[in-house]
């Protein structure tokens, strides 16, 4: 299942996105966490000492190109790279990936911080000013989904970029369950109901985590701005501070009961949410068609919408 958490800048929804992967990982479920925020704090919020780039782990954003060479494989349909854009989807003779699976995308890419693996997509620096937006980073986080065919029990972990700016490209549509993050503040809501009614228009399913609720007003306050898509929320909590400061410990344990209980219904909303392989490969032929129609034709000098393989079967058959 891929999820994603989204939410105004300071929700809190880089830290629930590294607690809900933990939660995972302890569990013994396959899980990979990915940084897909502008700010690239997520390997510190699940525990790395350090700037990202310790890690190790080139970042995605700096190897587009690469991946665009690994997914594409024998597809006719895509002559080279420079003919691949980000929402190019998969068609026959693509290069199809199983989670955290023994290629050379995951081998490149993917690095363990504590239990979690992480993949980044790299930061925004001096020389993409006046250049590029930072969408054009997170290419690589779209090129892969669209390429991974994950299982049952199965997560991917997205922390997205703050604000309605996450539907600034089409990954907004490669994931099975959006949580949005939101504060009990009028700021906060705000961004919900951007996000709200841009996800009506494609069907995407959104559920709202109510963070740093301090009391039953907070709740009643989410309550009314928010109504039923309300799923749960976290309460202020004293571990999350003292981990931001560097001296917790032993989270399991001390973690709030409140706030164990919250990513347990973070899971199972999850896990009672069935994939639609169809929906998402629509959603995927749809963002691309757009892309190649308002300014991709152009730019290659291809008819890129000829990309989309009317015959592939998305899932785990072309797999098998």
């Amino acid at each position: 299942m891929r999820i994603a958490f989204v939410g105004k800048g300071g929700s809190g929804k880089t830290t629930l996105s590294a607690l809900f992967s933990r939660h995972l990982a302890r569990s013994g479920a396959p899980v990979l966490a990915v940084d897909g925020d502008i700010n690239q704090h997520l390997a510190e919020a699940l525990g790395h000492d350090g700037d990202p780039a310790s890690l190790g782990a080139p970042p995605l954003g700096a190897h587009v190109a690469d991946i665009k060479d690994l997914l594409r494989g024998t597809n006719p349909r895509i002559a080279s790279r420079e003919a691949m854009i980000k929402t190019t989807p998969p068609g026959r003779g693509s290069r199809l990936l199983r989670l955290l699976g023994d290629d050379e995308l995951h081998a490149r890419h993917v690095r363990r911080v504590g239990d979690v693996p992480l993949m980044v997509t790299g930061e925004f620096d001096e020389s993409d000013l006046g250049v590029a937006c930072y969408h054009s980073k997170l290419g690589g986080v779209e090129l892969y989904l669209n390429h991974l065919v994950d299982g049952p029990g199965e997560y991917v972990v997205v922390d997205m970029t703050a604000g309605a700016d996450a539907f600034a490209s089409g990954l907004f549509t490669r994931f099975d369950v959006t949580f949005l993050v939101a504060e009990p503040t009028r700021k906060g809501v705000s961004v919900y109901r951007q996000y709200r009614d841009h996800a009506r228009e494609f069907g995407i399913r959104i559920a709202v985590v109510g963070n740093k609720v301090t009391g039953e007003d907070d709740l009643l306050f989410l309550k009314e701005h928010v109504g039923d898509d309300l799923l749960t929320h976290l309460v202020q909590s004293p571990w999350v501070r003292a981990a931001e400061q560097g001296r917790a410990e032993g989270e399991s344990e001390s973690l709030e009961p409140e706030n164990r209980h919250a990513l347990s219904v973070l899971r199972d909303t999850v896990d009672t949410h069935p994939r639609d392989w169809a929906a998402l490969h629509a959603h995927a032929v749809e963002f691309h068609l757009r892309n190649a129609r308002s300014w991709a034709n152009a730019a290659t000098g291809l008819d890129l919408t000829a990309q989309v393989d009317p015959e592939f079967t998305p899932g785990p058959a072309p797999l098998a």
